[in-house]
């Protein structure tokens, strides 16, 4: 199957048990997003179902609502797996609410918190197990917990966990679970990985694709700005200006997570911040001021792209390009969220060409490149595109050109994320400057210089 639209009837017309459609009503659900549309129908027969759906369509609700109502009809229990804490979090949230209509409990089982409060919950025998695959298999290993009454399994994010390297305790996992159970796989992106994964786990599973796997949300305006690295929190502090809602502010490090947020702070603005550094008390404490309004930008590693639940984020910046361009997905589908418009900016250094063309090519679209974004963020920066050769190297304390071996050994340095090893202050002052802006720029400049070069 593969569609986008969704018929005027709403969620009485999918087989939804009366009380469930009570509770959608009350939480103002009244029509299902496509994937809901097409998915539930067919999981409530009892099918196996692999779904293909941006971030920020409703997966969550797709598998919550037919799950729930199977189980009130049959015994046994469902167990859902997701790679990292805060979506195991958000999937709690949903299927604590709408379960508590068949008075079904819930236990989520996730690293990084003590493992004393998850094994009491466990004896109050939950019929529905949320958790991630490292903790459960410490579970399992101290025989606090037993996997044979599994009926339902869903697979949430599974490229995810593949990703973070949760191969080895999935095996085991489906080595242990009964083979006579429902298996819901849902993801945004679907590799040869998590292809072969379905395939071995899966009896004859209905494909249902609601868009092609790595495109994005068509409400997100996406952007990206081609500039230095010492250039990025001039324009970072001028586009937090442009927007009044919530910004989320995606880094590739901890480290990086850390400077910038304590840069915005000196800056004047009130962030929080999330990464695996933090403990479990401050990522809850981060989430909750953000979407509260208390702290209006939070600043997050990869670790957030799939687990931020917040309808009215009106922009992502990419501070950094994240390491694998599934990522890139994730990261811009925490806004645009319910049909929502939303925006999406990346920064990008003129050495990162070729991840932007893998990005472009995973969302099978070209992605807005601005013109000469350094000219708005850094008075520093000379008017003209194609300077002297003195301007672009810069001058020293003295105010004499940089020497022209040390410019060619600098160009020759590998690129390095914002959280790595930088040139500090007083060295980044003969760094080359604007040499390139967009790739345009680049070619123009080249020739010019050769054209000037004695």
């Amino acid at each position: 199957m593969n569609s986008n639209t969704v018929p005027a009837s709403g969620f009485a017309e999918l087989g939804i048990a009366s009380r469930l459609l009570q509770a959608l009503q009350k939480r103002k659900m009244h029509q299902p997003t496509p994937i809901q549309h097409q998915s539930i129908p067919i999981a409530l027969e009892g099918k196996d179902i692999l779904g293909i759906a941006q971030t920020g369509t409703g997966k969550t609700l797709a598998y919550a609502i037919p799950t729930l109502q199977r189980m009130d009809r049959f015994p046994g229990t469902c167990l859902v797996l997701v790679p990292t804490r805060e979506l195991a979090g958000q999937v709690e949230e949903t299927l604590g609410h709408f379960g508590r209509v068949f008075n079904l409990k819930t236990a989520v089982l996730i690293g990084g918190v003590p493992i004393g409060p998850q094994i009491r919950n466990l004896s109050q025998r939950p019929r529905i197990l949320i958790a991630t695959p490292g903790r459960l298999i410490d579970l399992l290993e101290q025989d606090r917990l037993k996997l044979d009454q599994v009926r339902s399994l869903v697979l949430d994010e599974a490229d995810r966990m593949l990703d973070m390297g949760f191969a080895p305790q999935l095996k085991r996992i489906l080595k242990i679970i009964p083979k006579q159970r429902q298996t819901l796989l849902f993801s945004a992106t679907m590799s040869p990985e998590v292809l072969d994964l379905a395939t071995g786990i899966m009896e004859y599973p209905v494909r249902i694709e609601i868009a092609p796997a790595g495109t994005s949300v068509k409400e997100i305006e996406q952007e990206i700005f081609i500039i230095r690295r010492e250039a990025k929190f001039s324009l970072l502090e001028r586009l937090l200006g442009e927007f009044s809602g919530r910004v989320l502010v995606f880094v590739r490090t901890k480290r990086a997570a850390a400077k910038v947020t304590k840069t915005l702070r000196m800056l004047g603005h009130r962030p929080a911040e999330i990464h695996s550094d933090r403990s479990q008390g401050q990522r809850r404490s981060a989430l909750a001021g953000f979407k509260s309004g208390k702290n209006g930008i939070l600043v997050a590693t990869d670790i957030a792209a799939r687990g931020i639940d917040v309808e009215d984020v009106e922009a992502v910046i990419n501070f950094d390009l994240p390491d694998h361009s599934e990522d890139y997905v994730h990261r811009i589908g925490r806004t645009g969220r319910a049909g929502r418009y939303g925006k999406a900016i990346s920064f990008a250094t003129p050495e990162q060409r070729r991840e932007i063309r893998n990005i472009e090519r995973l969302i099978q679209k070209k992605i807005k490149v601005s013109s000469s974004p350094e000219e708005n963020v850094s008075d520093s920066r000379p008017k003209n595109p194609v300077d002297t050769r003195q301007d672009r190297a810069g001058p020293d304390r003295s105010g004499a050109p940089a020497p022209r071996n040390r410019r060619r050994r600098r160009s020759q340095e590998p690129n390095k994320s914002f959280g790595g090893k930088s040139h500090g202050p007083k060295r980044s002052r003969k760094r080359s400057g604007s040499k390139e802006t967009t790739f345009r720029i680049v070619s123009q400049d080249k020739s010019q210089r050769q054209k000037n070069r004695p």
